[in-house]
């Protein structure tokens, strides 16, 4: 037996865990880009079938995270830190639990339009999700830590933006929303769509960990 040979057969193969993180993102960006999709037309009944959509792709986020949580708990050995899986997956669970709730409210609310920093929250939401979903394959080979970092910064301007956006969006409302009860309907939408760009952040914090501790 060779010297490859020999690593491959002492060092346990990880790809389980590889194949549902790729999974549990692209399940995510799915999410987010059927919520963008969304808020192109609030109120309409295609807005309203992908809004109800996201209901099932954020149970089938849980399934993945919980068959991941099993496989952590059942592996003699992980293929990074269990707390950085652990908050990898929690992060990306939270994002899409964030997604859910937003368009749940919308059609709850009976929101019938946003102002464009609205359609631009949630694109933002997904330009990070995005990036998370470039990083997260490329785990695989800590050899691609630098292309991973670049999304993770990428990550982070996003969620610096987003904070700007947000700040912004709440102003103009108090400024240019006349009905009470319509300024607090948006203003939970816009909080909610920020908390989700936050939790991206989370997730790419716990990849950068993942790095630090494998390089």
């Amino acid at each position: 037996m060779n010297i490859n040979k020999m690593i491959k057969a002492i060092i346990p193969r990880h790809d389980t865990f590889f194949q549902m993180f790729e999974e549990d993102i692209n399940n995510l960006m799915y999410g987010s880009d059927t919520l963008m999709q969304a808020f192109k037309f609030p109120l309409t009944q295609e807005a309203k079938e992908k809004l109800k959509l996201i209901e099932d792709i954020e149970h089938k986020g849980d399934i993945i995270s919980h068959k991941l949580f099993n496989e952590l708990s059942k592996s003699f050995i992980a293929p990074f830190d269990r707390e950085d899986i652990h908050m990898l997956i929690d992060s990306i669970d939270d994002v899409l639990d964030n997604i859910q709730g937003i368009s749940k409210r919308i059609i709850l609310y009976e929101i019938n339009s946003f102002p464009d920093t609205g359609y631009k929250l949630a694109e933002i939401l997904h330009e990070s999700v995005t990036e998370l979903s470039k990083a997260i394959p490329l785990l695989r080979d800590m050899e691609n830590k630098d292309k991973i970092r670049e999304s993770l910064v990428h990550i982070n301007t996003c969620e610096n933006q987003a904070d700007d956006i947000f700040e912004n969006a709440v102003a103009s409302l108090f400024k240019t929303c006349h009905d009470p009860i319509e300024l607090i309907k948006l203003k939970e939408i816009f909080v909610g769509l920020e908390a989700a760009t936050d939790r991206c952040e989370d997730a790419a914090n716990a990849i950068e960990s993942i790095i630090i501790k494998n390089t």
